[in-house]
């Protein structure tokens, strides 16, 4: 596939392609794409963006994308990078505007049959209670900046303090629910201006709500450690730091491309401002980051707090007798100093992940007790209308730095697919078959229809077939909240 938007790539194997080392890149690229991924690589400009990132110093190994690969802001959604801590630097571009948007699994013991003849009603109840776009939270957690500020050094721990979500859940979440190194002080009034109100909120966009069911078990050893059986409903909650992220994001992004300049650091993409990981504005950077990382946490778990409730309201059990235990809680846009082994040395990198899971293997310290033999739970939701996967971290998941796939994908813009969809009704759509969807625009189901995403089951093949994770469990939709 020479000449793509003038990268040269190779295919390495069935799951992997190369983009050549050229001036001014300081490493070679790779993508991980099966074929049928390849074919929709043609006219991707983020593998442009794949070779910037090489360009960028410090980095150890190569500049890597899954198979979710698309354009973004600077680094190419999908895109994982690191960078030695010594000589290498930290880039927000390489962790999004959403820092720490992330996706998490809640469990319970109802089976499809048992929900479905509620489903609307439910829904209807999680839309009520449940906040969208630049809704107030209603699960009263009204907080002065003294109380905000112990959020965004605690994250979901926070909550579980407070008594409103048990203990446990701090094991199923990446880090025990609180990203360390987060600084308070380095965050704007104005971050704080945006993120008060928005604590407890669902956003707009890609978040959402989404009520499943497994629709088939791959790994039964695995799925029986997960506490997964075919039929059952689970509950996915897609969202991130809202307002306070982005405002964190931006600010840094601007600050950045002042020390960028200082640093004599080339940029081959303004949009990947960096600072060295050691200077006083990466640290700074770093430490904001971490700040919205736990508000991301700590918004994930309030919004649990409230589907505990209404499921409680619904089906007359308390949340524990319903078996609503999560799983897991992924982090997809984050930077994460971590100790790496590569090329025999033991270093010591900042990992970018931009749209992208972490992916832990069996037998990983890392992991809680409950997933030791197993692998990490590592979830890949699909789009509205086809299905979504449940994997767990793979045997060559050190190759990626322990990285995978965090969704399906887009191949088409919003306004594409608002173009796409004139005079259809995405509602009736999925109606049709048997999915529900409830927004708070029909404009935002235009924006997410299905044919706006890859189709997750490449995707996935992708992942499994390179080893980063394998497939447990498919899950099909049944319900959806979009913000």
């Amino acid at each position: 596939m020479e000449g793509m938007q003038g990268i040269g790539t190779t295919r390495l194997d069935d799951y992997r392609l190369i983009i050549e080392q050229r001036p001014p890149m300081r490493t070679h690229g790779l993508v991980y794409a099966n074929r049928a991924i390849e074919r929709l690589l043609e006219e991707e400009q983020a593998l442009q963006q794949v070779a910037n990132v090489a360009c960028l110093p410090g980095i150890v190994g190569p500049s890597m994308a899954m198979p979710d690969i698309h354009w973004g802001y600077g680094f190419p959604i999908g895109g994982v990078a690191a960078f030695s801590t010594r000589d290498g630097v930290v880039s927000p571009g390489g962790v999004g505007y959403d820092i720490n948007c992330g996706i998490r699994c809640l469990r319970t013991t109802l089976t499809k049959a048992e929900v479905v003849p509620r489903l609307e009603r439910l829904l209807a109840a999680l839309f009520a209670g449940i906040p969208t776009g630049m809704g107030k939270p209603r699960v009263g957690f009204a907080l002065n900046k003294k109380q905000f500020e112990q959020v965004l050094k605690t994250g979901a721990a926070c909550v579980v303090r407070q008594g409103l979500a048990p203990a446990d859940d701090l094991e199923a979440h990446e880090d025990g629910g609180v990203f360390q190194g987060a600084d308070p002080g380095e965050v704007s009034p104005r971050a704080f201006e945006r993120g008060l109100p928005q604590l407890g909120t669902l956003g707009s966009g890609n978040h959402f709500i989404e009520l499943d069911f497994v629709d088939r078990i791959e790994d039964q050893p695995a799925a029986k450690s997960f506490g997964l059986f075919e039929g059952q409903v689970l509950v996915l909650v897609h969202t991130g730091s809202r307002g306070f992220g982005h405002q964190v994001c931006d600010e840094y992004v601007h600050r950045m491309l002042a020390v960028s300049q200082e640093h004599g650091i080339a940029l081959p993409d303004r949009q990947l401002a960096c600072a060295p990981v050691q200077s006083p504005a990466g640290q700074a950077y770093l430490g904001a980051m971490a700040c919205a990382a736990n508000f991301a946490f700590a918004n994930r778990e309030l919004i649990t707090v409230q589907i505990r409730h209404i499921f409680e309201q619904e089906f007359g059990r308390g949340f524990e007798a319903l078996g609503m235990g999560l799983l897991v809680d992924c982090c997809h846009n984050i930077a994460r100093l971590e100790r790496v082994d590569w090329q025999g040395k033991s270093l010591s990198v900042c990992i970018h992940r931009k749209g992208a899971t972490r992916s832990l293997p069996p037998g990983d310290r890392r992991l809680p007790g409950r997933y030791r033999d197993t692998g990490g739970p590592v979830l890949v939701p699909g789009d509205m209308g086809r299905c979504s996967y449940i994997l767990a971290g793979g045997e060559k998941a050190p190759e990626s730095f322990f990285s995978a796939c965090h969704g399906a994908g887009r191949v088409l813009s919003r306004r594409q697919a608002t173009q796409r969809l004139k005079g259809q009704d995405v509602r009736e759509i999925l109606k049709r078959d048997a999915i529900h969807a409830l927004a708070a625009s029909p404009r935002t189901l235009a924006e997410e229809m299905p044919q706006a995403y890859k189709d997750v089951t490449e995707v996935v093949a992708t992942v499994s077939g390179a080893g980063l994770a394998r497939r447990v469990a498919r899950l099909r939709p049944l319900g959806i909240i979009k913000g």
